[in-house]
């Protein structure tokens, strides 16, 4: 099935990102944008409002959506990749098979592990799925943090698309009901988590309304 199954292309001249405010999904790929220096329209949304030009380029319309001329990508993962192969300067992703490979089980992990217990806990209905997705997220985080000591970045001595799809959910963690505090187990984790939220390409990554997740 082709990537634009509704025929439609896009008469934007230059490459655009739908993206919506809160989603960290889209914040994902804001920051890989901004990581790369990739100059692009941001067509920002509030509270998933999808517009009628999303609609019609996405079949799902779901967001992220990147348009760059006739390409019409709708997963973030996906994005990040041609994003990387486009641009290749800074690098996302590591030179050698073997190392590019565990970079993507990393991010296959942490999509299948993290990121649907916070989709859980943003868009249940019931308080008790969300109170225990809240707690299994803590637990999980709180179960690997020791290995945030080993390298300064996610397994890696160098920032990489694996980052770029954890800062946005660790950036999170107070708005999601998360509440871990400083320990001698945690301290990693929250080591980890300055060395990401400090760097220029992050904070410029966020939205308004991502910046009020945070005291």
């Amino acid at each position: 099935m082709p990537g634009n199954v509704s025929g439609i292309v896009s008469n934007r001249s230059s490459m655009a990102l739908f993206s919506d405010n809160t989603c960290h999904y889209s914040n994902h790929v804001r920051l890989g944008m901004t990581e790369k220096g990739v100059t692009v329209e941001l067509v920002e949304s509030e509270n998933g409002a999808v517009s009628p030009e999303l609609s019609e380029l996405n079949p799902y319309s779901s967001m992220p959506t990147l348009v760059d001329r006739e390409l019409v990508l709708y997963e973030s993962k996906v994005m990040m990749e041609y994003l990387d192969e486009r641009f290749p300067h800074p690098p996302l992703l590591p030179v050698y098979p073997v190392a590019r490979a565990e970079s993507r089980l990393f991010v296959y992990r942490i999509e299948r592990d993290w990121a649907t217990l916070v989709d859980a806990i943003q868009s249940s209905r019931s308080d008790n799925v969300a109170t225990m997705s809240s707690k299994e997220l803590k637990e999980s985080l709180m179960a690997v943090a020791p290995i945030f000591a080993e390298k300064p970045f996610f397994m890696s001595e160098e920032f990489s698309l694996v980052d770029c799809c954890v800062a946005p959910i660790l950036w999170r963690l107070p708005a999601l009901g998360v509440d871990i505090r400083v320990s001698k187990q945690s301290k990693p984790l929250f080591d980890y988590m300055e060395r990401l939220f400090q760097r220029e390409a992050f904070q410029e990554s966020l939205t308004i309304q991502e910046r009020e997740m945070r005291p």
